[in-house]
């Protein structure tokens, strides 16, 4: 409020140029829009991002069951088979693909080859893996926390990139006025600047 201030009492100043105006006046808004835009912003792509997550988490949890298998033979397909993991973020290298067979929800029977959770299972082990409304493994349904960081996360950045962006305009701006300034200086001094000093210059 007080920079405002000293603006609207400036704006009479006989030193005032036109471009200190302008900068001053940036300055305002850039100000007003890193403290209500950038956040605002961040708000809004953050929460469309939670929305949109959420929205998978609701259908990937609706479609998707957890099973109990129970492991028959090895596949003998070892290494880096595993499902990405939303919740670690990461390949679980140490899953191994066996045959095994399993129950969907609607108890209808199913064998074939799945990865198992972890390597060195004997014929007879049980593991939990997840299926579609098909009976096919597919990965562990989203969880609706780690939704939530991501979106947070991306709202905070979006704020960020959006103050960044905000300061780099301004920055910018200030560059063009300055350099308007120096063009402005330029052609008065080579108006005034050949009789500077001369007895009777201005009389």
């Amino acid at each position: 409020m007080r920079v405002v201030l000293g603006i609207w009492r400036w704006r009479h100043n006989p030193l005032r140029r036109t471009t200190d105006l302008i900068e001053a006046w940036l300055a305002v808004l850039v100000a007003a829009l890193l403290v209500f835009g950038a956040p605002a912003a961040g708000w809004l792509s953050g929460s469309a991002l939670n929305s949109s997550l959420q929205r998978t988490v609701a259908t990937q949890q609706q479609e998707r069951h957890e099973s109990t298998a129970v492991m028959v033979t090895d596949s003998k397909q070892h290494g880096n088979t595993g499902f990405f993991d939303p919740d670690s973020a990461s390949v679980q290298s140490s899953d191994a693909r066996v045959v095994a067979q399993w129950t969907t929800a609607g108890n209808a029977k199913h064998v074939g080859t799945v990865t198992a959770p972890r390597a060195h299972l004997a014929p007879g082990d049980t593991f939990t893996m997840w299926t579609d409304t098909h009976g096919t493994q597919v990965p562990a349904p989203l969880n609706g926390d780690v939704a939530h960081f991501h979106a947070v996360f991306s709202g905070i950045v979006a704020a960020l990139l959006t103050a960044v962006l905000l300061l780099g305009a301004w920055r910018l701006a200030v560059w063009r006025l300055v350099h308007q300034r120096y063009k402005e200086l330029d052609r008065q001094w080579a108006h005034v600047g050949p009789d500077w000093g001369r007895t009777g210059t201005g009389s």
